[in-house]
């Protein structure tokens, strides 16, 4: 990155575990959300924060001048999925779904983010993962059709 370069890009990113299965316990969350701060950061990418619920993870990240979404996204699901079945931390061999949620935020949303991704566990107590995603959908839908 050239030095007198600056960029600022918040992205939000949501994907899930193949066939939204419940595949993950308490302790394997903690591991695992540990796991994709260290790696993110090994990799260039400043993970701001994240929660792994049972059956589906969101990052909040600034993505990096010289990464697309979409690597950033195949670094962490690609990385976090090798480290989980080379560490035989689930039942079965693991995998992720195909594709992710990617949602920009401007800086003055970034609190309210944050606080929206550390507050998951209670969250989900009210509303699915499938209802939570569908509304993500529509709301950044309606943005983009203004």
């Amino acid at each position: 990155m050239a030095e007198h370069s600056y960029t600022s890009c918040l992205i939000h990113m949501v994907w899930a575990t193949k066939g939204r299965h419940k595949v993950f316990q308490k302790r394997i969350r903690i591991s695992l959300s540990e796991f994709l701060t260290e790696y993110s950061n090994s990799k260039g990418i400043y993970m701001i924060t994240n929660y792994v619920n049972s059956d589906h993870v969101h990052i909040l990240i600034s993505l990096p001048s010289d990464m697309t979404i979409e690597s950033v996204a195949k670094t962490l699901k690609g990385g976090s999925s090798y480290w989980l079945n080379r560490n035989r931390l689930t039942k079965n061999k693991f995998s992720w779904a195909r594709g992710y949620g990617a949602f920009s935020l401007s800086q003055s949303n970034l609190d309210k983010v944050v606080r929206y991704i550390a507050n998951q566990e209670s969250h989900h107590k009210k509303k699915s993962f499938s209802d939570e995603y569908e509304e993500f959908l529509k709301f950044y839908q309606s943005k983009k059709n203004r």
